[in-house]
């Protein structure tokens, strides 16, 4: 930090010299001024060159900063070439001027634009090429853009959906079940959503009640063979020490999943507990539940998958090289085929890190029902973001696989298109 700022101030020292030498000379005839005026061009655009190249200074601000020094200099210019002469007392407040706004305005660059973590000993320590995963701050970012854009866009059900469920992930459940009242009067008759719906009420509530518990009923309704709804009414059941019914529910739901995944045999505690509690031999809810043995096989959530992760390349596409800054947000993910819109799994890079080799796991899911291993097949997408959001924006640079089955390896996703 200490060398930094010793070669900082060794070169506004430098660039005070070029441009204050030249001023303090006895006034001469415009085409000196001129010439002067070229050296403070050259000098200001070797500095803006040079930020743009250590990144800390945006190519847009780049080019309008650039563009300000050149017009500034065409109208000083112009000004001499009207026969005007430069007086000596008005070249030394000229001087004095500049070589007091000079520095200020080189520290309010840096203030403004300067990368204030790079000698932060917790970034020095970081490894090159270290991955950034999505923080809750970034979730909670992007449900209040969401939260925001619904204001305008009342009837976007996908949106409300996906609100709700980023707020169940945030655990923010009664901010979820507003949201998912929203969805639930857009989409009636979704067995999901109104599962999903129950369950974040329950939670405000303490309990599968009244309301929370009308949607349970109305969700197998609509689908009888529903896990979730089945889970959480044999959930109320047992709760009201009703164990038999429990269990009809549950079994059930057992009759939903394969029977060697793990969720089998967390529903075959629960039914046994229930057994228990209820004084029930194994065989005397069975055969009074033949939905039991009705039920589709197919589950809604499949079984977690062995191998949860699928790994790959994300490069930029040559043609839109010139659209992108090395500070802009990147954002990889994953998305399920059939499944909620929600990302499974995401991290954040720089688009200065392309092109960059990734690998999606379980670890980086934003809620733990919405994971790589809950899902056979996915797509893999990558984003460059300019404002960091993570809402998509009009604008962005976007690049998707097609469907890949998890466990995938060697991917390659190219961001070729600008999202509209």
């Amino acid at each position: 930090m200490t060398l930094f700022v010793l070669i900082a101030v060794g070169m506004v020292a430098i660039a005070l010299a070029w441009i204050l030498v030249p001023l303090l000379r006895r006034a001469t005839p415009g085409i000196e001024r001129e010439a002067s005026n070229v050296a403070i061009l050259r000098d200001q655009l070797r500095e803006l060159d040079a930020d743009l190249a250590a990144g800390t200074m945006p190519t847009d601000r780049y080019e309008q900063a650039k563009q300000e020094l050149l017009q500034r200099t065409i109208e000083e210019s112009a000004t001499v070439g009207g026969g005007k002469k430069t007086s000596a007392q008005s070249v030394a407040w000229t001087a004095a001027v500049l070589g007091s706004a000079i520095p200020i305005a080189a520290l309010l660059l840096y203030v403004v634009l300067g990368n204030h973590d790079a000698f932060s000993p917790v970034v020095a320590q970081r490894p090159a090429g270290a991955e950034h995963k999505v923080t809750r701050a970034d979730v909670e970012a992007l449900a209040e853009k969401l939260a925001k854009r619904l204001e305008s866009e009342p009837a976007n059900v996908d949106g409300w959906v996906m609100l709700a469920r980023t707020y169940q992930a945030l655990d923010r459940q009664a901010d979820a079940s507003r949201a998912f009242d929203r969805a639930v009067t857009l989409l009636p008759g979704n067995a999901d959503l109104l599962a999903d719906y129950a369950d974040a009420l329950a939670s405000v509530e303490g309990g599968l009640r009244g309301k929370s518990l009308e949607l349970v009923e109305q969700a197998l309704k609509v689908d009888p063979t529903h896990w979730k709804a089945l889970a959480l009414a044999g959930t109320a059941a047992f709760n009201r020490k009703d164990y038999k019914t429990a269990v009809l529910y549950w079994e059930r739901m057992k009759a939903t999943v394969p029977p060697s995944s793990p969720l089998a045999g967390s529903i075959d505690a629960s039914i046994a507990e229930a057994r228990a509690l209820g004084g029930m031999k194994s065989a005397e809810v069975v055969a009074t539940a033949p939905a039991a043995t009705t039920a589709p096989a197919a589950p809604t959530v499949p079984a977690k998958l062995p191998s949860a992760t699928i790994g790959g390349t994300v490069k930029l596409a040559p043609a839109l090289e010139g659209k992108v800054s090395p500070t802009d947000t990147v954002y990889i993910f994953a998305r399920a085929v059939d499944g909620p819109r929600m990302p499974l799994a995401i991290l954040k890079r720089q688009a200065k890190d392309l092109p960059v080799t990734f690998t999606l796991d379980d670890s980086m899911a934003m809620a733990p029902n919405l994971a790589l291993s809950n899902f056979p097949s996915v797509i893999v997408g990558a984003r460059i973001s300019k404002s960091g959001n993570a809402v998509p924006q009009s604008g962005d640079l976007e690049g998707l696989s097609s469907a890949v089955k998890i466990g995938a390896t060697g991917l390659a996703v190219v961001i070729d298109r600008t999202l509209p």
